[in-house]
């Protein structure tokens, strides 16, 4: 197997990606290290423990986003981290706290870490939410590819608290790899759906619910869809790909 002997970690493993992205590396043989928020709450970890081969090879961490050093011991002697964790809600009372500070901080924390451990490549969960909220015109002929960035002031202009979030969470991550001379691979999915491993609703599964049982209207827009398990293997294919480097858009 791929991983055999190789110890990762996944940060935020409880989530939708994430859960995913555990599920497919023990399958692959490798060692896993998997951060959640409380490791005696079983919605966040009963169904990882579940998992094929997670008696011999999944180990959980307790860490959380906005303190400094809490992943230090997760990502100590790993081969590479996956940094997935990151809030996504739509509703948001206060976005600086429910998803900024998570967002931002969260990731120069968890690279923070990284870079203690000397960790040579770390993937991230971005989003398109940071590819495609700019001012560039959508005509038939334009081609949405990695060049492209969301523009900070558009998205809190229109109080679009997540896209923000996504955008200066990789904006933080590409400086501190610039700075630091820190090797990232920044993963951009679309809309993401498939089915959960995970036991409670999830936000973009949440919205196909909301389509069945017609609890919401939707405004007449269209966006990219994309399989749960093919983003979960764009991320281990990013760190086991020598080449993999940059940005990379998953739809």
């Amino acid at each position: 197997m791929t991983g055999a002997g190789k110890v990762v970690c996944v940060t935020g493993a409880s989530g939708y990606i994430a859960s995913w992205v555990v599920r497919l590396l023990l399958d692959r043989g490798y060692t896993v290290r998997a951060t959640v928020r409380d490791t005696a709450d079983p919605k966040k970890t009963l169904h990882l423990t579940a998992l094929d081969g997670a008696k011999d090879r999944l180990h959980l961490f307790k860490a959380s986003l906005l303190e400094e050093g809490s992943f230090d011991a997760a990502v100590h002697g790993c081969d590479t981290v996956f940094h997935t964790a990151s809030p996504f809600y739509n509703n948001v009372k206060d976005p600086k706290a429910e998803l900024l500070d998570p967002a931002v901080k969260g990731t120069l924390n968890v690279l923070g870490s990284c870079k203690k451990a000397s960790i040579k490549k770390v993937v991230i969960t971005s989003s398109m939410a940071a590819v495609s909220y700019n001012e560039k015109p959508r005509t038939p002929e334009v081609t949405v590819d990695e060049t492209w960035f969301s523009d900070p002031q558009i998205c809190e202009k229109n109080q679009q608290w997540y896209v923000l979030s996504k955008t200066l969470a990789e904006q933080a991550a590409w400086k501190f790899s610039r700075d630091n001379g820190f090797e990232i691979v920044i993963i951009n999915p679309a809309m993401v759906i498939g089915p959960l491993l995970q036991p409670t609703l999830n936000t973009s599964a949440e919205a196909i619910l909301k389509l069945i049982n017609g609890s919401s209207t939707y405004p007449n827009l269209s966006f990219g869809w994309v399989n749960v398990k093919d983003v979960a293997l764009a991320h281990i294919l990013a760190y086991e790909v020598p080449s993999a480097n940059g940005k990379t858009i998953v739809i």
